[in-house]
């Protein structure tokens, strides 16, 4: 028997199953198989589904230890590689398995355990979105993670923060996404009233890659008329200030959404301004940002 088939095995059993988590997990990318394996294994997804429910208990009132979080995490973690693996993300899906995560969203501690537990389970999520797929986009909209992603976005640390903007980021680029954020106002003024106070926030912590997030979700609404109009109105004036967004001197796709969305929200003269240091004009901006607009970010592959 490999070690692989050993490791999968030893899940079922409660007395080894610990040790089978920490292995696996920090083994999983020398198994390139281990996503469908865990999948189709009697007795594996609801082990680490009985990990997951374990801790509900210690949520409210939070009661999480290091050592409880990091064995739920490690069971997260292969989670994770079922959720992206082309062979069993639908079928990840279609079995609801994201739902069992979403308390652990939930959560308004922001101790360590609780952090690392929240962080896990976005990188779970964020699996899913990193491959365009509208059936992903669809279930999740279906569910509650818009209200869950915007929580993390408000009170998490900045990974967290990062990693839940990106998935709202790519929610929004999927058009039947923008549509559903957008087919409110009520939708499109809570998505807009988190990303308008992380950038308040940035003023003070100030960190490029969560700006550069927010920037393009912010120029994703744009693409719809009615929230441009909006935008019109509530765009955070800090974003129009050359001296707040100088962090992204050396990021030349981002100067470019920024000097689009600028364009879009008809702050026209700041667009130029934009430009102008950029060293491209606005019409090279449009044609530059549209060139650009699906590129998938590598900021947070390493998370996810």
């Amino acid at each position: 028997m490999g070690e692989l088939q050993k490791l999968v095995l030893d899940l079922v059993s409660p007395d080894t199953r610990e040790n089978a988590l920490l292995e696996l997990s920090k083994k999983r990318e020398a198994f390139p198989d281990l996503a469908p394996i865990l999948w189709h294994s009697f007795g594996t997804v609801a082990a680490l589904l009985q990990e997951i429910i374990s801790i509900y208990p210690l949520l409210s009132p939070p009661a999480l230890t290091a050592h409880a979080s990091n064995r739920v995490c490690n069971a997260l973690a292969l989670l994770q590689c079922v959720a992206s693996h082309t062979e069993t993300r639908a079928l990840f899906l279609s079995a609801h398995v994201p739902l069992f995560l979403y308390p652990f969203l939930n959560t308004g501690s922001k101790t360590r355990p609780f952090e690392y537990l929240r962080l896990t389970s976005l990188g779970v999520i964020g699996a899913l979105v990193k491959v365009d797929d509208t059936e992903v986009i669809n279930f999740l909209l279906s569910t509650e993670i818009i209200p869950l992603c915007l929580r993390t976005m408000e009170m998490g640390s900045e990974l967290s923060k990062t990693v839940a903007t990106f998935i709202v980021q790519k929610i929004l680029l999927d058009e039947v996404g923008l549509n559903y954020i957008c087919a409110t106002a009520e939708r499109f003024f809570a998505v807009g009233a988190v990303l308008g106070s992380m950038v308040t926030s940035l003023a003070e912590q100030p960190s490029v890659r969560l700006l550069k997030h927010i920037i393009r979700c912010y120029l994703r609404l744009s693409d719809n008329p009615r929230a441009r109009e909006a935008l019109k109105q509530c765009l955070p004036d800090l974003l129009r200030d050359p001296s707040f967004t100088a962090c992204l001197k050396d990021d030349m796709t981002t100067r470019r959404w920024l000097a689009q969305l600028l364009a879009n929200a008809g702050c026209e003269s700041a667009a130029q301004v934009y430009g102008f240091l950029c060293g491209f004009s606005l019409q090279e901006s449009r044609r530059g940002c549209n060139a650009g607009m699906d590129r998938p970010p590598r900021a947070l592959r390493l998370l996810i």
